[in-house]
């Protein structure tokens, strides 16, 4: 796509990082030389995610309904859970009990 190269010469030039030229040249050297994540090669496809979300986003009222129904959809999501199904289903341990002492609201 014709903005790719003009995007590489905007981080290149610091517009992105205050005028420092050095701050993502790791991130340049990453993607104009290795690319192991096929990052640039995607960027259209990025580029055409980016422009649907731009316009569902200035229709305020879709964006919110769409939120909303994300957010009610999401069902429920904790680390202690994933944690113990984890465990259950592709672990087959038991958990194992630890006596908390000490700390806030602890004895």
């Amino acid at each position: 796509t014709p903005e790719l190269p003009e995007v590489l010469h905007l981080i290149e030039s610091g517009h992105f990082s205050n005028g420092d030229k050095e701050l993502f040249r790791p991130l340049l050297e990453n993607l104009t030389g290795r690319d192991p994540f096929f990052v640039l090669a995607d960027f259209s496809d990025y580029l055409r995610a980016q422009n649907a979300i731009n316009a569902t986003w200035a229709d305020r009222s879709r964006w919110n309904r769409m939120a909303i129904k994300n957010a009610a959809r999401s069902g429920f999501f904790s680390s202690d859970r994933a944690i113990r199904e984890y465990a259950q289903r592709i672990w087959d341990v038991q958990p194992s009990p630890v006596a908390m002492t000490g700390g806030p609201g602890r004895t």
